[in-house]
């Protein structure tokens, strides 16, 4: 490793005192926010929505005590696992795909991926059990892909989501990830419709975690919530609230360069060591 210039050490000091503070904020503001719930705090994971941000933010933020990141391409966390894992090579990291998933790609997610949260429809759902089937049966993964049926509060297919106005259909996906042998049947996922009142749309989320959780012996969770909304969403019953802005900063102009990915050897998951419009489209 080529030693570390002096421009360079200041940069990542710089960096490593701007996460500190808005982790520190961010996590006061969970706090908050549960206890006016009247939650234990401890239930709400805090996810950071690390995509379009370098893997070193993700290694600082590691050695702040953040465990899990979420990410939404496919080639960009690859690369980005690699990367992490030179500089923590034991380090326990859960990688969150909370971006929609491509059918070609469910392969690859199933490999490194601890949790996929934009999951909408049976195609997808039987190509991440082929991939994640796979992967356990190689040693690649230790346990099922845990899974989140993204549902549509306003029924706009462009946005993702399983329509909430048909109950069958998204009764129908629930069992169906439930029933899979490479799946974990872990909740439920929505994003509130642009120019939505959070309160209401999460309030709508959590009626429909309540509905469905009566066909399962499991506590469904709740991926909601980003840095606009998490309070709401936390008010509703979130056990995860996405956090990229509050936390990151704004958004890089240009996203680190996808390259050719690393081999399958290397997405292995790291299980059990231990999002945002379409998750792409809103700031998290």
């Amino acid at each position: 490793m080529s030693a570390t210039t002096p421009s360079r050490r200041i940069r990542d000091a710089d960096r490593t005192a701007q996460l500190t503070a808005a982790l520190g904020a961010a996590r006061a503001r969970l706090a908050r926010a549960a206890e006016s719930a009247g939650r234990n705090v401890g239930e709400i994971e805090l996810l950071p929505v690390t995509k379009f941000f370098p893997g070193s933010d993700i290694v600082i933020l590691n050695q702040l005590g953040c465990l899990s990141f979420g990410e939404s391409r496919e080639q960009e966390v690859a690369n980005k696992i690699a990367e992490v894992r030179a500089e923590l090579p034991d380090a326990p990291i859960r990688w969150h795909m909370i971006g929609r998933i491509q059918r070609n790609k469910a392969r690859a997610v199933a490999g490194w991926a601890y949790a996929a949260h934009s999951v909408d429809n049976a195609r997808l759902i039987a190509a991440l059990d082929r991939g994640a089937a796979d992967a356990l049966g190689r040693g690649v993964r230790s346990e099922p892909l845990r899974v989140y049926l993204q549902i549509s509060l306003d029924g706009d297919a462009e946005r993702g989501g399983v329509d909430i106005g048909d109950p069958d259909l998204v009764d129908e996906l629930c069992a169906a990830i439930d029933g899979a042998d490479g799946l974990t049947f872990t909740g439920l996922m929505a994003i509130p419709p642009l120019g939505a009142d959070a309160d209401e749309a999460f309030a709508r989320l959590a009626a429909e975690r309540d509905r469905v959780q009566k066909a399962y012996p499991q506590r469904l969770e709740m991926s909601a919530g980003m840095s606009n909304d998490l309070e709401s969403a936390v008010k509703h019953g979130s056990t995860c609230v996405r956090v990229g802005t509050a936390l990151m900063g704004p958004r890089p102009l240009t996203s680190p360069p996808v390259v050719t990915p690393v081999t399958s050897s290397s997405q292995t998951s790291e299980l059990p060591r231990s999002a945002e419009g379409s998750p792409d489209e809103h700031t998290a």
